[in-house]
């Protein structure tokens, strides 16, 4: 059994330790442009890119520093999966609705490899594919139907896995079964959003960070928007900041809520461990209510193992104990490995739980990614930037329709209920694992 490492865990994402985000010039605010936006990660710069190379004359604003936020916090799992299911989809906002939301998630996959390889960005990509896990036969049945649906509908490359073969994709008892599907890969996000930050400033668009939007409002000709360096008028208004959002835009924040996504980085592990645990080397999940996601190190020496904080103030150290415990439960040979990262960042969950574009006079949104922002971000920034430049055959896009989200009563920024729905999950994923023992 490996043995914990008494060395000192860093709390910054593994992903920056090898990679440098572009130093940016500070710029002077601009008093009016064409459109401003808020928010640095995939979503704003994906929007900025378009624009810019449309000739608009764009502005970038982010509170921190470009590169440390959810875009470079993730696990690079380049999924673009959706929490509903179809039959969901289709039950709140019909059929052509929800078929067009399913069958979008491969275009937007398609068009993130294809930006990538055009714009030269080395971030590590590998077409890895997916394997979920079912801990039930319920669950078994509900993957296997899931396969033929990604095989009828999208003609993709996706079969079931019996009790037999679990093996062949993972090492562990946990799971009787499960899903393979070839259309998923993964990546290493900081170094993607590091290439589109350069892309973004080689585009003429003029990005500020370390300048925070303080609120904004709607004139007769544009937008008002009220930043740390000075007021500035735009034709139109982009907000990218999904689980980022703040008080500047109180309305949007009574729709989102900031949840934590942890992530834990194990140690170098030899090769016949990691042949032995991963030995397909894919993206993984699974199908209980507090999910789990992980997955080999793009260089195939270690496993990051994330899922929901469940904390919503400081740092404490209960979610990283909590992570360990469930790796373990995973693959018991690693219980007592030691960690050389424990990170968290934040995820925006709402009411529909589908990534959606939705407008209010001149100021568009393009959030609440729920946690699947890696493909859904660079694909709604750009939609939602076809769509401020009147483009509607470009902009077309299932995600983009109205109402927006409803606003969640009582909440007004702070998630007080966090823990009382994490501890509802937690009941319904203990009772799953007991009649598991008890099999």
């Amino acid at each position: 059994m490996p043995q914990a490492s008494q060395k000192l865990v860093q709390s910054t994402p593994y992903w920056w330790d090898d990679c440098d985000f572009p130093s940016l010039p500070v710029r002077p605010v601009s008093l009016a442009c064409d459109v401003a936006i808020v928010g640095g990660g995939y979503t704003g710069l994906s929007a900025a890119i378009e624009l810019a190379r449309a000739g608009r004359h764009v502005q970038l604003f982010d509170r921190q520093p470009l590169g440390k936020a959810a875009s470079s916090r993730n696990g690079g799992m380049a999924s673009g999966s959706i929490r509903p299911s179809r039959k969901e989809l289709i039950k709140r906002f019909g059929e052509a609705r929800a078929n067009g939301i399913f069958l979008e998630g491969k275009a937007a996959r398609e068009d993130l490899w294809r930006f990538m390889e055009e714009e030269k960005i080395d971030c590590d990509f590998f077409l890895s594919g997916l394997f979920d896990g079912a801990m039930t036969s319920e669950e078994a049945e509900d993957l296997r139907r899931h396969a033929e649906l990604l095989h009828r509908m999208l003609e993709i490359e996706a079969f079931s896995v019996e009790n037999a073969d679990v093996r062949k994709y993972i090492g562990t008892d946990l799971y009787c079964g499960g899903l393979v599907r070839k259309d998923i890969g993964g990546l290493q996000p900081a170094k993607l959003l590091a290439g589109m930050i350069r892309i973004a400033a080689s585009s003429d668009a003029v990005i500020h960070e370390n300048t925070a939007v303080l609120g904004s409002t709607d004139e007769v000709n544009g937008v008002r928007i009220k930043t740390e360096r000075g007021e500035i008028l735009a034709k139109k208004l982009l907000v990218c900041t999904d689980g980022y959002t703040d008080g500047f835009d109180p309305w949007l924040r009574r729709r989102l809520v900031p949840v934590r996504s942890r992530i834990i980085a194990t140690e170098p592990l030899d090769k016949d461990v990691m042949d032995r645990l991963m030995p397909a080397r894919m993206m993984h999940g699974d199908m209980r209510k507090l999910s789990y996601y992980y997955r080999p190190s793009p260089d195939g020496s270690r496993i990051l193992f994330g899922g929901r904080d469940g904390t919503t103030e400081g740092d404490p150290s209960a979610p990283t104990e909590h992570l360990q415990a469930e790796l373990a439960r995973l693959f018991p040979e690693l219980a007592g490995v030691g960690l050389t990262h424990t990170w968290f960042g934040y995820v925006a969950m709402h009411r529909d739980m589908v990534p959606r574009i939705f407008a209010t006079r001149n100021t568009v949104y393009a959030t609440g990614y729920c946690g699947s922002g890696v493909v859904w971000a660079r694909w709604l920034g750009k939609k939602a930037a076809f769509k401020v430049l009147g483009d509607k055959e470009q902009a077309r896009c299932a995600f983009d329709f109205d109402p927006a989200p409803k606003a969640i009563p009582f909440y007004n920024g702070r998630p007080w209920f966090i823990p009382i729905v994490y501890s509802m999950y937690e009941r319904h994923d203990k009772k799953t694992l007991k009649h598991l023992r008890q099999r």
